[in-house]
């Protein structure tokens, strides 16, 4: 007689007995393949194998040497994860739904390879643990990669703005000239911004740097182990004060998709001001062809579709965060499973942010203004009126009285429409006696961005001694 439907093995989509899952002793029916889809990781957390086997090596060394499994048995599991290692690495291993997640999918092959020991390899920790130290190696590695490839950015605006460290433009507020700067300085900025993201990335990574394993499940473990040694073997700054803490935390990665998402923002912002100036309109930039597409019907366009994805994928990172945050805020503690929906996250805001700047990095070393075109929009809108309001407080007069001069004078320009600099003498001395012929010498565009000396100031020999000190700052241990 065949044995009741509850008490026959779980097949797989081919019909073939499915592996028990390692709890399945407890429960009287298999999980059902809607459940078994639904509950699956596999598919997107494999990408922590690499970081899962170097894991469990360090632990199966450490009860080993806390004599809590024997050395043959650490022995078996070393050949074990070589022979797993290689077959991931060679596109070879079998990934089953089978086994839920990466860490099973691994045990499960130890176990086929080497037997009896690769069971022992889960003594002392559970897949909580296992999973947080997994998450917090694969970060760390990727914090390395991304503050490599801002530096890689930073390196292109440092090139750039050196290069252009005298090239006038206009300098907008509420998009609105305002005052010269040069395009030098203007890129610094953002050289400034992609070093407070690299910043904040090296405080991530300190707080992400903390191993959990020992925590087990959520109490710690009843076995005689030693995390510290763990610890060392993984780099791991230091081992989780509370194991309740240490299985239940994300913050971690809540901190990195913060990180990640301002980064993106800057990103962003400065891939809205490239697309702006590569509008005719404007006409500040050119970009290589190999960054821009055309159009399928008007063949006059050249689209800078990378700025313009660059600030669409922003979203996504934004999106992310959001995602990680309203997972997280009504988990009681400690493990609940709602933890799985942590990774896709978390992996997408990294995987956006490395390719966005990767990209960038490029594209801002192949970005080429355009001289005539800065310096012509330099020259609309008035933009060294402030110069003569400050030419005028230097003669004495207060400052809210210049202010009043100069909007007077303004007005009178912009009837005639010449910039102020195209004003005669004898009319700007018509607003105030005390204007003088070396007005005009404040009035240049090259005269407003040079009187701005100072450390911060958009004067070319500023801009030269910021670019110099970023370089030797880059270059600190």
């Amino acid at each position: 007689m065949a044995p009741p439907a509850s008490k026959r093995p779980p097949r797989n989509k081919r019909g073939a007995a499915r592996a028990p899952a390692p709890w399945s002793e407890r429960f009287d029916e298999p999980v059902s393949d809607l459940v078994q889809r639904f509950t699956a990781s596999v598919s997107f957390d494999q990408r922590l194998a690499p970081h899962d086997i170097a894991a469990s090596l360090a632990h199966a060394r450490m009860l080993a040497a806390c004599r809590v499994i024997s050395k043959v048995d650490l022995a078996h599991i070393e050949r074990g994860m070589r022979a797993i290692r290689a077959e991931i690495d060679a596109g070879r291993f079998a990934w089953s739904l089978d086994a839920e997640d990466v860490h099973l999918n691994i045990e499960r092959r130890l176990t086929e390879l080497v037997g009896e020991a690769g069971k022992r390899l889960h003594t002392a920790r559970s897949r909580n643990d296992q999973v947080a130290t997994d998450v917090r190696l694969w970060l760390r590695e990727e914090i390395d990669v991304i503050d490599a490839l801002l530096a890689r950015l930073q390196e292109a605006l440092l090139a750039q703005a050196g290069r252009h460290a005298a090239l006038v433009m206009p300098g907008f507020t509420h998009l609105q000239v305002a005052q010269p700067v040069t395009f030098g300085h203007h890129l610094m900025a953002y050289f400034e911004m992609f070093e407070r993201d690299r910043a904040r990335l090296a405080g991530c990574r300190e707080r992400v740097n903390v191993l959990p394993l020992g925590a087990a499940a959520l109490a710690g473990t009843t076995f005689p182990i030693e995390p510290g040694r763990v610890a060392r073997e993984l780099g791991f700054q230091a081992v989780a004060a509370n194991s309740i803490d240490a299985v239940s935390d994300r913050d971690f990665a809540v901190e990195f998709c913060a990180h990640a998402a301002l980064a993106m923002v800057h990103l962003s912002r400065f891939a809205e001001e490239i697309v702006l100036w590569m509008n005719p309109r404007f006409g500040f930039v050119r970009l290589p062809d190999r960054f821009c597409t055309g159009s399928s019907i008007m063949p006059q366009k050249k689209n800078p579709d990378v700025p313009e994805l660059v600030r669409g994928k922003s979203a996504r990172a934004i999106g992310d965060l959001v995602a990680l945050l309203a997972l997280m805020k009504g988990q009681p503690l400690a493990y609940n499973k709602d933890n799985q929906e942590d990774k896709e996250p978390l992996f997408d805001a990294a995987d956006t942010l490395r390719d966005s700047l990767a990209v960038f990095a490029e594209l801002v070393a192949g970005m080429q203004p355009v001289p005539g075109a800065m310096r012509a929009a330099a020259l609309e809108g008035f933009a060294t009126a402030t110069d003569l309001a400050d030419y005028l407080v230097r003669k004495g007069v207060p400052f809210r009285d210049a202010h009043g001069v100069v909007a007077r004078a303004v007005r009178e320009a912009e009837a005639l429409g010449c910039d102020l600099s195209g004003l005669p003498l004898a009319v700007l001395r018509r607003f105030s006696p005390l204007i003088g012929a070396d007005v005009f010498k404040s009035l240049t565009l090259e005269g407003s961005v040079a009187a701005r000396n100072h450390a911060g100031g958009t004067a070319p020999a500023q801009v030269r001694a910021a670019v110099a000190r970023a370089r030797r700052r880059g270059k600190r241990p």
